[in-house]
Protein backbone atom coordinates (compact mmCIF):
# COMPACT_ATOMS: atom_id res chain seq x y z
CA UNK A 1 0.00 0.00 0.00
CA UNK A 2 0.86 3.72 -0.21
CA UNK A 3 1.26 5.72 3.28
CA UNK A 4 2.95 8.86 4.22
CA UNK A 5 6.19 8.01 6.69
CA UNK A 6 8.00 10.66 8.27
CA UNK A 7 11.40 10.42 6.85
CA UNK A 8 13.23 12.45 9.53
CA UNK A 9 11.88 14.78 12.30
CA UNK A 10 11.33 18.56 10.90
CA UNK A 11 9.41 20.16 8.56
CA UNK A 12 6.25 19.46 6.03
CA UNK A 13 8.98 18.32 3.33
CA UNK A 14 10.42 15.29 5.64
CA UNK A 15 6.64 13.93 4.94
CA UNK A 16 7.15 11.42 1.76
CA UNK A 17 5.44 8.82 0.11
CA UNK A 18 6.24 5.32 0.21
CA UNK A 19 5.08 1.97 0.11
CA UNK A 20 4.57 -0.25 2.97
CA UNK A 21 3.41 -3.78 3.92
CA UNK A 22 -0.78 -3.75 4.10
CA UNK A 23 -1.00 -4.22 7.36
CA UNK A 24 -2.92 -7.21 9.28
CA UNK A 25 -5.84 -6.84 11.93
CA UNK A 26 -4.78 -8.80 15.34
CA UNK A 27 -7.91 -9.92 17.62
CA UNK A 28 -10.42 -7.73 17.91
CA UNK A 29 -9.36 -5.09 15.19
CA UNK A 30 -10.89 -4.79 11.85
CA UNK A 31 -9.19 -3.41 8.74
CA UNK A 32 -10.04 -0.30 6.91
CA UNK A 33 -9.55 0.85 3.65
CA UNK A 34 -9.22 4.43 4.46
CA UNK A 35 -11.09 6.83 1.98
CA UNK A 36 -10.07 9.92 4.10
CA UNK A 37 -7.39 10.75 7.25
CA UNK A 38 -7.64 14.22 8.82
CA UNK A 39 -4.42 16.16 9.81
CA UNK A 40 -4.47 17.34 13.27
CA UNK A 41 -2.07 19.05 15.43
CA UNK A 42 -0.39 16.07 17.44
CA UNK A 43 0.45 15.19 13.40
CA UNK A 44 2.66 18.25 13.42
CA UNK A 45 4.11 17.14 16.91
CA UNK A 46 5.05 14.30 15.86
CA UNK A 47 6.72 14.78 12.73
CA UNK A 48 8.71 17.73 14.38
CA UNK A 49 10.10 14.53 17.29
CA UNK A 50 7.98 15.76 19.96
CA UNK A 51 5.19 13.06 20.24
CA UNK A 52 6.16 9.96 20.03
CA UNK A 53 3.93 7.02 18.87
CA UNK A 54 2.36 5.02 22.00
CA UNK A 55 4.06 1.48 22.13
CA UNK A 56 2.62 -0.87 19.60
CA UNK A 57 1.45 1.81 17.49
CA UNK A 58 2.36 2.67 14.05
CA UNK A 59 5.04 4.76 12.86
CA UNK A 60 2.71 6.46 10.12
CA UNK A 61 1.15 9.49 11.39
CA UNK A 62 -2.83 10.28 10.94
CA UNK A 63 -5.09 9.76 14.45
CA UNK A 64 -8.54 9.54 12.47
CA UNK A 65 -9.79 8.00 9.16
CA UNK A 66 -12.91 6.56 7.35
CA UNK A 67 -13.75 4.25 4.60
CA UNK A 68 -15.31 0.37 4.55
CA UNK A 69 -13.91 -2.35 6.60
CA UNK A 70 -12.36 -4.73 4.20
CA UNK A 71 -11.25 -7.70 7.22
CA UNK A 72 -12.63 -8.20 10.79
CA UNK A 73 -10.27 -10.09 13.05
CA UNK A 74 -11.90 -11.97 16.31
CA UNK A 75 -14.74 -10.52 17.93
CA UNK A 76 -15.71 -6.87 16.26
CA UNK A 77 -19.89 -6.73 17.59
CA UNK A 78 -21.55 -5.86 15.15
CA UNK A 79 -19.28 -4.92 12.31
CA UNK A 80 -18.66 -6.78 9.64
CA UNK A 81 -16.78 -6.23 5.56
CA UNK A 82 -18.49 -3.70 3.84
CA UNK A 83 -19.29 -1.59 6.64
CA UNK A 84 -18.67 2.25 6.71
CA UNK A 85 -17.10 3.53 9.57
CA UNK A 86 -14.85 6.85 10.81
CA UNK A 87 -12.45 5.42 13.41
CA UNK A 88 -10.05 6.94 15.85
CA UNK A 89 -6.52 5.23 15.47
CA UNK A 90 -3.13 5.58 17.37
CA UNK A 91 -1.26 5.99 14.22
CA UNK A 92 -1.08 5.17 10.88
CA UNK A 93 -4.04 6.76 9.42
CA UNK A 94 -2.07 8.52 6.36
CA UNK A 95 -2.30 5.32 4.11
CA UNK A 96 -4.75 3.28 2.46
CA UNK A 97 -5.10 0.87 4.68
CA UNK A 98 -5.70 1.15 8.71
CA UNK A 99 -6.30 -0.57 11.19
CA UNK A 100 -8.81 0.10 14.34
CA UNK A 101 -9.62 -1.65 17.48
CA UNK A 102 -13.22 -2.06 16.60
CA UNK A 103 -14.71 -0.39 20.00
CA UNK A 104 -12.89 2.73 18.54
CA UNK A 105 -14.86 2.55 15.04
CA UNK A 106 -18.15 4.63 14.58
CA UNK A 107 -20.70 4.11 11.70
CA UNK A 108 -20.66 6.96 9.16
CA UNK A 109 -23.66 9.65 10.18
CA UNK A 110 -26.02 9.35 7.64
CA UNK A 111 -25.73 12.07 5.03
CA UNK A 112 -21.77 12.51 5.84
CA UNK A 113 -19.48 12.05 3.15
CA UNK A 114 -16.34 9.61 4.19
CA UNK A 115 -14.27 12.93 4.19
CA UNK A 116 -16.62 14.42 6.66
CA UNK A 117 -16.94 11.31 8.70
CA UNK A 118 -12.85 11.56 8.56
CA UNK A 119 -13.36 14.98 10.52
CA UNK A 120 -14.80 13.25 13.58
CA UNK A 121 -13.01 10.89 15.27
CA UNK A 122 -10.15 13.40 16.87
CA UNK A 123 -12.20 16.45 17.44
CA UNK A 124 -15.14 14.79 18.52
CA UNK A 125 -13.49 12.64 20.94
CA UNK A 126 -11.60 14.92 22.26
CA UNK A 127 -13.99 17.58 22.86
CA UNK A 128 -16.89 14.93 24.62
CA UNK A 129 -13.67 13.25 26.86
CA UNK A 130 -12.72 16.48 28.18
CA UNK A 131 -15.61 19.44 27.74
CA UNK A 132 -18.44 16.47 29.25
CA UNK A 133 -16.52 13.92 30.81
CA UNK A 134 -13.55 16.40 32.50
CA UNK A 135 -15.56 19.63 32.50
CA UNK A 136 -19.14 18.22 33.46
CA UNK A 137 -20.61 21.03 31.18
CA UNK A 138 -24.36 21.13 31.53
CA UNK A 139 -27.12 22.67 30.01
CA UNK A 140 -27.78 26.38 31.52
CA UNK A 141 -23.55 26.66 32.38
CA UNK A 142 -21.37 29.09 30.31
CA UNK A 143 -18.23 27.62 28.21
CA UNK A 144 -15.52 29.62 26.75
CA UNK A 145 -13.15 27.92 24.18
CA UNK A 146 -9.73 28.84 23.05
CA UNK A 147 -8.86 28.82 19.65
CA UNK A 148 -12.40 28.80 18.55
CA UNK A 149 -11.61 28.26 14.61
CA UNK A 150 -9.39 25.45 14.84
CA UNK A 151 -11.10 21.84 14.36
CA UNK A 152 -11.46 21.12 18.42
CA UNK A 153 -12.74 24.69 18.58
CA UNK A 154 -15.39 24.39 15.63
CA UNK A 155 -16.43 21.26 17.52
CA UNK A 156 -16.27 22.54 20.83
CA UNK A 157 -18.77 25.37 19.80
CA UNK A 158 -21.31 23.00 17.84
CA UNK A 159 -20.77 20.77 21.07
CA UNK A 160 -21.88 23.43 23.75
CA UNK A 161 -24.57 25.40 22.03
CA UNK A 162 -26.41 22.02 20.66
CA UNK A 163 -26.02 20.91 24.89
CA UNK A 164 -27.75 24.09 25.82
CA UNK A 165 -24.50 26.25 27.34
CA UNK A 166 -23.59 29.81 26.19
CA UNK A 167 -20.43 29.86 24.51
CA UNK A 168 -17.79 32.09 24.09
CA UNK A 169 -14.96 31.56 22.50
CA UNK A 170 -11.32 33.26 21.49
CA UNK A 171 -10.03 33.61 17.97
CA UNK A 172 -7.32 35.49 15.87
CA UNK A 173 -9.31 37.41 13.24
CA UNK A 174 -12.77 39.38 12.58
CA UNK A 175 -13.08 36.04 9.45
CA UNK A 176 -12.67 33.78 12.29
CA UNK A 177 -14.83 35.38 14.83
CA UNK A 178 -17.23 35.19 12.54
CA UNK A 179 -17.30 31.87 11.45
CA UNK A 180 -17.25 30.93 15.20
CA UNK A 181 -20.42 33.24 15.85
CA UNK A 182 -22.11 31.36 12.89
CA UNK A 183 -21.45 27.70 14.70
CA UNK A 184 -23.33 28.68 17.43
CA UNK A 185 -21.06 31.47 19.46
CA UNK A 186 -22.76 33.82 21.74
CA UNK A 187 -19.86 36.08 21.90
CA UNK A 188 -16.46 35.71 19.38
CA UNK A 189 -13.81 37.51 20.96
CA UNK A 190 -10.29 38.91 18.58
CA UNK A 191 -7.68 38.30 21.11
CA UNK A 192 -5.53 40.49 18.87
CA UNK A 193 -7.33 43.49 20.01
CA UNK A 194 -9.73 42.58 22.57
CA UNK A 195 -9.74 41.70 26.41
CA UNK A 196 -11.38 38.31 26.67
CA UNK A 197 -11.18 38.71 30.48
CA UNK A 198 -12.94 41.76 30.81
CA UNK A 199 -15.41 40.51 27.83
CA UNK A 200 -16.72 37.36 29.32
CA UNK A 201 -16.75 39.09 32.46
CA UNK A 202 -19.17 41.41 31.04
CA UNK A 203 -21.31 39.07 28.84
CA UNK A 204 -21.87 37.00 32.47
CA UNK A 205 -22.43 40.11 34.94
CA UNK A 206 -19.60 39.36 37.12
CA UNK A 207 -20.23 35.83 37.07
CA UNK A 208 -17.80 33.87 35.04
CA UNK A 209 -17.60 30.83 32.82
CA UNK A 210 -18.43 27.27 34.13
CA UNK A 211 -15.62 25.53 32.05
CA UNK A 212 -12.82 26.69 29.93
CA UNK A 213 -11.08 24.76 27.27
CA UNK A 214 -7.78 25.51 26.88
CA UNK A 215 -5.59 24.58 24.07
CA UNK A 216 -3.02 27.47 24.72
CA UNK A 217 -1.54 27.38 27.71
CA UNK A 218 1.14 29.65 28.98
CA UNK A 219 0.05 33.09 30.20
CA UNK A 220 -3.90 32.51 29.13
CA UNK A 221 -3.79 30.03 32.10
CA UNK A 222 -4.11 32.65 34.91
CA UNK A 223 -6.17 35.02 32.95
CA UNK A 224 -8.22 32.30 32.39
CA UNK A 225 -8.94 31.56 36.14
CA UNK A 226 -9.54 35.27 36.39
CA UNK A 227 -12.85 35.04 34.05
CA UNK A 228 -13.81 31.96 35.65
CA UNK A 229 -16.82 31.24 37.98
CA UNK A 230 -17.25 29.67 41.42
CA UNK A 231 -16.90 25.93 41.42
CA UNK A 232 -15.75 26.61 37.40
CA UNK A 233 -13.63 23.89 35.61
CA UNK A 234 -10.69 24.48 33.62
CA UNK A 235 -9.60 22.06 31.43
CA UNK A 236 -5.95 22.08 29.66
CA UNK A 237 -5.49 19.63 25.70
CA UNK A 238 -2.89 22.05 24.30
CA UNK A 239 -0.19 24.63 25.27
CA UNK A 240 0.37 26.69 22.04
CA UNK A 241 1.63 29.28 24.14
CA UNK A 242 3.64 26.81 26.07
CA UNK A 243 3.24 23.77 28.91
CA UNK A 244 4.42 26.07 31.82
CA UNK A 245 2.83 29.20 33.24
CA UNK A 246 2.29 30.94 36.72
CA UNK A 247 -0.64 30.96 39.02
CA UNK A 248 -2.16 33.03 41.66
CA UNK A 249 -3.73 29.94 44.10
CA UNK A 250 -5.86 32.44 46.12
CA UNK A 251 -8.49 32.77 43.57
CA UNK A 252 -7.81 28.79 43.15
CA UNK A 253 -9.01 27.86 46.40
CA UNK A 254 -11.46 31.12 46.87
CA UNK A 255 -13.86 30.53 43.68
CA UNK A 256 -13.39 26.30 44.91
CA UNK A 257 -11.93 26.01 41.24
CA UNK A 258 -10.89 22.66 39.41
CA UNK A 259 -8.01 22.46 36.86
CA UNK A 260 -7.81 19.59 35.04
CA UNK A 261 -6.56 18.41 31.16
CA UNK A 262 -5.45 14.86 29.51
CA UNK A 263 -4.32 13.44 26.70
CA UNK A 264 -5.89 11.07 24.48
CA UNK A 265 -3.92 9.61 22.30
CA UNK A 266 -1.98 7.13 25.22
CA UNK A 267 -5.13 6.11 26.74
CA UNK A 268 -5.73 2.96 27.07
CA UNK A 269 -8.66 1.32 24.50
CA UNK A 270 -11.25 0.71 26.54
CA UNK A 271 -11.13 4.62 27.35
CA UNK A 272 -11.95 5.31 24.04
CA UNK A 273 -14.31 2.79 23.76
CA UNK A 274 -16.62 3.93 26.49
CA UNK A 275 -16.02 7.86 25.00
CA UNK A 276 -17.48 6.18 21.77
CA UNK A 277 -20.52 4.60 23.18
CA UNK A 278 -21.12 7.99 24.70
CA UNK A 279 -20.83 9.99 21.30
CA UNK A 280 -23.04 7.41 19.79
CA UNK A 281 -25.68 7.65 21.94
CA UNK A 282 -25.64 11.75 22.49
CA UNK A 283 -23.95 12.98 19.55
CA UNK A 284 -24.61 10.86 16.37
CA UNK A 285 -28.14 11.67 16.14
CA UNK A 286 -27.08 15.11 16.24
CA UNK A 287 -25.17 14.88 13.17
CA UNK A 288 -27.95 12.49 11.60
CA UNK A 289 -29.97 15.16 12.16
CA UNK A 290 -27.72 17.91 10.56
CA UNK A 291 -27.60 20.37 13.66
CA UNK A 292 -24.31 19.56 13.92
CA UNK A 293 -21.48 19.17 11.41
CA UNK A 294 -17.94 18.96 11.11
CA UNK A 295 -16.23 22.29 9.37
CA UNK A 296 -14.05 21.43 6.74
CA UNK A 297 -11.20 24.29 5.46
CA UNK A 298 -9.42 22.24 3.12
CA UNK A 299 -8.70 18.58 0.93
CA UNK A 300 -5.22 17.62 -0.16
CA UNK A 301 -4.39 14.29 -2.06
CA UNK A 302 -2.74 11.61 0.11
CA UNK A 303 0.71 12.31 -1.84
CA UNK A 304 0.31 16.34 -0.52
CA UNK A 305 0.66 15.63 3.14
CA UNK A 306 3.18 18.06 3.22
CA UNK A 307 1.23 20.79 1.77
CA UNK A 308 -1.77 20.17 4.12
CA UNK A 309 0.64 20.13 7.46
CA UNK A 310 2.32 23.74 6.25
CA UNK A 311 -1.25 25.21 5.98
CA UNK A 312 -2.33 23.71 9.73
CA UNK A 313 0.90 25.74 10.63
CA UNK A 314 0.12 28.66 9.22
CA UNK A 315 -3.51 29.02 11.57
CA UNK A 316 -4.92 30.55 8.72
CA UNK A 317 -7.85 27.80 8.57
CA UNK A 318 -10.75 27.39 9.59
CA UNK A 319 -11.89 24.24 10.98
CA UNK A 320 -10.42 20.79 9.51
CA UNK A 321 -7.97 20.21 6.71
CA UNK A 322 -8.49 16.53 5.63
CA UNK A 323 -6.03 14.09 3.18
CA UNK A 324 -8.45 12.43 0.65
CA UNK A 325 -7.12 9.00 0.07
CA UNK A 326 -9.47 7.25 -2.63
CA UNK A 327 -12.52 8.89 -4.32
CA UNK A 328 -15.36 6.98 -2.50
CA UNK A 329 -17.02 3.89 -3.87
Amino acid sequence: MTAVEITAPGGPEVLKPATRPRPQPGPGEVLIEVAAAGINRPDVLQRTGNYNPPPGASDIPGLEIAGRIVEVAGEVGAWKVGDRVCALVAGGGYAEFCVAPAVQCLPVPEGLSLIGAAALPETFFTVWSNVFDRGRLASGESLLVHGGSSGIGTTAIQLGKAFGARVFTTAGNAKKCDACLALGAERAINYRDEDFVAIVKEATGGRGVDVVLDMVGGDYVPRSVDCMAVDGRHVSIAFLRGAKTTINLEPIMRKRLTMTGSTLRPRPIADKAAIAGRLLEAVWPKLAAGSIRPVIHATFPLAEAAAGHALLETSTHIGKIMLVVREEA
